[in-house]
């Protein structure tokens, strides 16, 4: 299982920081990711991050801006989200990969917390 949190209501420009805390069958060893979805619009990879934490992948509308990091000691991932923008607006969804690697496919991933909902006002 994977429960996502921290999202919120805040202005152009401002930080958010997500949390996804895994248990159960989604392990430590798992890679992991967080995508998002906008209303009418298709799911989004945003971040993701290996195992081993070595190998980290953006979306280039995350470069620069979002920073991705794990704690496999607590089975959790966060992703910061500094600078935000009215279009990153969204659901945000962290998933759970099939192995250890980061991947930018959502069908590489087999296990999807319920979102945590952000919204950035103008």
């Amino acid at each position: 299982q994977l429960q996502a949190s921290g999202g919120g209501l805040v202005q152009a420009g401002g930080s958010l920081r997500l949390s996804c805390a895994a248990s159960g069958r989604t392990s430590s060893t798992n890679g992991m990711g967080w995508f998002r979805q906008a209303p009418g619009k298709e799911r989004e990879f945003v971040a993701a991050i290996s195992w081993t934490g070595d190998i980290i992948v953006y979306a280039g509308s995350a470069k620069g801006r979002f920073t991705i990091s794990r704690d496999n000691a607590k089975n959790t991932v966060a992703l910061q989200m500094n600078s935000l923008k009215p279009e990153d607006t969204a659901v945000y969804l962290c998933a759970a990969a099939y192995d250890s690697r980061a991947y930018s496919s959502s069908s590489d991933y087999n296990y999807w917390g319920q979102g945590t909902q952000v919204t950035v006002s103008s």
